[in-house]
């Protein structure tokens, strides 16, 4: 990818820093992991948060791609861009497309292990609509194909954030008794 595009740098800059983005979802499972029950369902979110954060660092060389080359004057002024460049430059800054600033209000972690999961899921299916609608307004192959494989492995993290609910809420609703042996207990 050697296009200069600050416009689709800006609309790309939402998957960097904004409420649905690799930053707000790997901070958010790496947060969730402490509560979760089970060390299947903590390695899990420990092995997706550490993932998204590497996918942050992909959008971020995407943005940068897209702008280190541009001429202020005749590239970046009068396109979307223009905002973050007055404030940052051509430094990647997490925000969203429309300029808010990353906040930690992003992150959901209630510390109900169900709960969590299904804003897992439901986090997963939102960034993969904002990588179908981002590939949609590029037109470099390169973006393309980095953003479809990002928008694949939502679709798995989705997934498997499915099944470690189900395996989570089969372990909640197994039914535990204890038999009462001669001087101790056994769990089953």
């Amino acid at each position: 990818m050697d296009t200069t595009n600050p416009t689709l740098a800006a609309m790309i800059i939402e998957q960097f820093g904004g409420a649905d983005g690799e930053l707000s979802a790997g901070i958010r499972y790496l947060t969730q992991r402490w509560t979760m029950p089970t060390n299947q369902t903590k390695a899990l979110l420990t092995d997706i948060g550490t993932e998204e954060l590497a996918h942050w660092e992909i959008i971020g060389t995407l943005v940068w791609k897209l702008v280190k080359d541009a001429p202020p004057v005749d590239e970046i002024k009068g396109t979307p861009f223009e905002a973050h460049y007055v404030n940052h430059g051509k430094s990647p800054f997490p925000h969203s497309a429309a300029g808010e600033a990353w906040t930690a209000a992003y992150i959901q972690s209630k510390g109900d292990p169900i709960a969590d999961l299904h804003e897992d899921m439901a986090a997963e299916q939102k960034a993969r609509a904002t990588y179908e609608w981002l590939i949609n307004i590029s037109d470099d192959p390169g973006v393309k194909d980095t953003l479809r494989f990002l928008r694949e492995r939502e679709i798995v993290h989705f997934q498997r954030f499915g099944e470690a609910l189900m395996i989570l809420q089969d372990e909640l609703n197994s039914k535990k008794f204890f038999l009462k042996k001669t001087g101790f207990s056994c769990f089953f």
